[in-house]
């Protein structure tokens, strides 16, 4: 039998990335808590704001609207999502997030597979909102 020792991470304590838009805090990752299988964590997403396009070539990504309304644009077309929703983005698939409500938005996320290198990961396809922040790392030993 196998000892687990659980590894809790407060969204406060995590990295704020704010490079593609919005706040991004990936709480749970190899760096974080040494996953092996994938990355999740919170963007809060003030109103009018969105996270530019980009595309992840190893992973799926799932997402969990807490609250408020948003449309995430894929290569066919808007998906307008609100509290309660979820939504699956397939490996490869372009995708963009914008709040379009009137309220700042709360989403959970996780990505799996990895991919074999934290910087194959993601791919950009627009200029992104804040390129000077600094770019957090995810990765970790594995």
């Amino acid at each position: 039998m196998t000892t687990f020792q659980s590894k809790k991470v407060n969204v406060e304590d995590a990295f704020p990335n704010k490079r593609r838009g919005g706040d991004i805090r990936v709480t749970l990752s190899p760096k974080t808590v040494g996953s092996c299988s994938g990355f999740g964590g919170v963007l809060h997403l003030p109103q009018g704001e969105f996270v530019a396009e980009h595309y992840h070539p190893y992973s799926e990504e799932f997402l969990h609207v807490v609250r408020g309304e948003l449309e995430m644009s894929l290569d066919d077309g808007p998906v307008l999502l609100g509290p309660g929703d979820s939504l699956l983005v397939p490996i490869g698939v372009r995708h963009r997030l914008r709040n379009v409500g009137n309220e700042d938005a709360h989403v959970v996320f996780h990505l799996s597979p990895l991919a074999p290198r934290p910087e194959l990961g993601h791919v950009d396809t627009e200029d992104i909102p804040a390129p000077e922040q600094p770019h957090p790392e995810v990765g970790g030993p594995r």
